[in-house]
C-alpha cells in the first residue's frame, strides 16, 4: 500500500493502484488525490481537505486549511 501525506491536514492518506496493489489485487479506492490550481501549484489533498475548499482555490487556501 502506497500513502502520500495530505498538504492540507497533513494525515498520511491511501494511494490506490501502483505496484503496491499489483499482487494484493486491493479494492480499496484511493483517499485523495492531486489538484493543479489555477495559479499553477500542485497540491495532493485527502477529501475531507477537498470538501472545505472554496470554489476558486489557490496556494493559500491550502495552506489556511492546517489552520483550522
Amino acid at each position: 500500500m502506497a500513502s502520500e501525506r495530505c498538504d492540507g491536514c497533513g494525515k498520511n492518506v491511501r494511494i490506490a493502484g501502483g505496484i503496491a496493489d499489483l499482487w494484493s489485487f486491493s479494492g480499496q479506492p484511493s483517499g485523495g488525490m492531486t489538484l493543479e490550481f489555477e495559479d499553477d501549484t500542485e497540491h495532493f489533498l485527502c477529501y475531507d481537505c477537498i470538501e472545505r475548499l472554496p470554489d476558486y482555490p489557490d496556494a493559500s487556501d491550502v495552506g489556511a486549511l492546517g489552520d483550522e
